[in-house]
C-alpha cells in the first residue's frame, strides 16, 4: 500500500474519529512543522504559526476529498493560506496606532507620516506564496496537456457565455463524481457535465482548458489564485 492511498484511507477514519484525527496530525507532525518553518522567517515568534500549521492541517483533513487530487499538496496549500492571512492580520495589528498622534520633530499628524509607506515585506511574503500557487497549478495543468496560455486563449469572450460556463461549473463543483472522474482520466467528463448543467456540449468544448483549470482551481486548495480571480472577474466564472 503506497503512502498516498494509506493517508486517504486513515482520512476518512479521522473525519469520523477525532481520536484518528489527532494522531493523524501526530504522525504528520514533522511535514506540517516543516511546512511552517518555510515561513517562520516571516514572524516575530516560533510557536504561533506552528499551532496555526497545525489547525489548518486539520482543517484539510475535515475538508478533504478525493477530488482535490494528492493530500498532502492540498494540506500544503491550506497550511500557507492560513499563515499569509495570520501574517497579514499581525502586521495590521502592529500598526493600529492613533494615525492623529502627532510625530517627530515637525509635530505631524502620524497619519502624513506614513502616507508614502508601503508593507513591501508583506508584499514580498504573499508574492512568495502566490508564485508557489501558481508553479503547483502550472505543474497540475502539465498533466491535462493544458498550459496558462492555452487558458487565457480559451476563455469566454462573451458575456452570455462565460454564464454558461460559470453555470457547468457550478454544477460540476457540486457533483464530487465528476471531479473525480476528471482528475483521475485527465479528460473532461462532456456527456455527464452537458447532461447535468443543461449546458450545450459544443460550447463546453469549445471551453474545455478553460473549464479544466477553473476546476483544478475550485479542488485544489489554492485559495490565493482564488482570492485573485475574484478581483479580476467579479460577478463572473469564480465565487
Amino acid at each position: 500500500m503506497n503512502e498516498e492511498h494509506e493517508i486517504i484511507q486513515r482520512i476518512a477514519v479521522a473525519q469520523k474519529d477525532p481520536q484518528a484525527a489527532d494522531q493523524l496530525i501526530a504522525d504528520y507532525l514533522p511535514f506540517i512543522q516543516a511546512e511552517a518553518a518555510k515561513y517562520r522567517k516571516d514572524f516575530s515568534g516560533g510557536e504561533d504559526e506552528l499551532s496555526i500549521a497545525m489547525l489548518a492541517f486539520y482543517e484539510a483533513i475535515r475538508s478533504y476529498s478525493s477530488a482535490r487530487g494528492a493530500f498532502l499538496p492540498y494540506a500544503s496549500l491550506r497550511i500557507r493560506s492560513r499563515l499569509i492571512d495570520y501574517h497579514r492580520k499581525e502586521r495590521r495589528h502592529q500598526q493600529v496606532v492613533s494615525l492623529h498622534a502627532e510625530e517627530g520633530e515637525d509635530r505631524l499628524p502620524l497619519e502624513q507620516t506614513l502616507a508614502d509607506q508601503k508593507d513591501h515585506h508583506g508584499e514580498l511574503v504573499v508574492r512568495d506564496a502566490t508564485r508557489a500557487e501558481i508553479e503547483e497549478l502550472v505543474r497540475q495543468m502539465q498533466g491535462f496537456g493544458i498550459g496558462l496560455n492555452d487558458v487565457a486563449d480559451n476563455c469566454p469572450k462573451q458575456q452570455r457565455t462565460l454564464n454558461a460556463c460559470q453555470k457547468a461549473l457550478e454544477y460540476a463543483r457540486t457533483a464530487p463524481g465528476l471531479l473525480e472522474e476528471l482528475l483521475q482520466t485527465k479528460r473532461l467528463p462532456m456527456t455527464k457535465l452537458a447532461q447535468g448543467s443543461g449546458v450545450e456540449r459544443k460550447t463546453l468544448e469549445r471551453h474545455r482548458k478553460y473549464l479544466v483549470a477553473l476546476l483544478l482551481i475550485y479542488t485544489n486548495g489554492y485559495e490565493i489564485i482564488r482570492g485573485h480571480l475574484k478581483q479580476v472577474w467579479k460577478g463572473a466564472a469564480v465565487q
